[in-house]
């Protein structure tokens, strides 16, 4: 018989990866796993937490417990139905549920991202090229919103216009720039002006 919860606590040592952030990843409270692996609560792990887990450690689903290897169910990833300008910025007054995409939950692992908090959404306009494109689906981590000193590649909302940008924050201003080096300068805003929406973590390209 498989012992779920050694085997659980043995790939997080040898991936070097605490069970505070795989429960993080997960959309759960820091003590999730840490609960499940020292106290067997809760007795079995959620199917779709099992699920995640396998495709992140790359392991068949019944190391986890689950009862079938399985082929992986796809994760219903929510569109947002508005564009992120790589521009001069889309006028958004809500965020308008546009459907869903379905992808392989193993690359949603990959990308220590919670498939509760992954959304996509269209960037739209050129500033952002050679990395992003028009038209582009960008695929966004709602629950990280973190800004350091070192830009990285955030959709935001300034002034009510929607963007997609390379952000940093620099003191008590926010650093907001383009790849494009046609495009004209933003200059450095105050923190309060910008809602950091989430950062972008693969975007996909339609080759038509």
């Amino acid at each position: 018989m498989v012992d779920v919860r050694s085997t659980l606590a043995g790939l997080a040592d040898e991936a070097g990866t605490s069970l505070a952030w795989l429960s993080r990843a997960l959309g759960r409270n820091d003590a999730y796993l840490q609960q499940f692996v020292k106290r067997g609560t809760p007795r079995r792990l959620d199917e779709k937490d099992r699920r995640w887990l396998a495709a992140y450690f790359n392991v068949d689903e019944r190391a986890l417990g689950g009862t079938t290897g399985g082929d992986a169910t796809m994760v219903a990833v929510r569109r947002i139905d508005a564009e992120a300008h790589a521009g001069a910025g889309g006028l958004v007054e809500d965020d308008r549920n546009g459907g869903e995409e379905r992808i392989d939950p193993r690359v949603v692992a990959r990308l220590g991202v919670s498939p509760a908090a992954l959304t996509m959404i269209t960037a739209h306009g050129d500033s952002m090229e050679p990395l992003i494109h028009d038209g582009d689906a960008l695929f966004v981590d709602m629950a990280d919103r973190r800004l350091s000193s070192r830009p990285g590649i955030f959709v935001i909302r300034l002034d009510d216009a929607l963007l997609v940008k390379r952000v940093a924050r620099i003191g008590l201003e926010i650093q907001v720039t383009s790849d494009n080096p046609a495009t004209p300068l933003i200059a450095p805003v105050r923190a309060d002006r910008v809602a950091i929406i989430g950062r972008v973590v693969r975007l996909a390209r339609s080759l038509r």
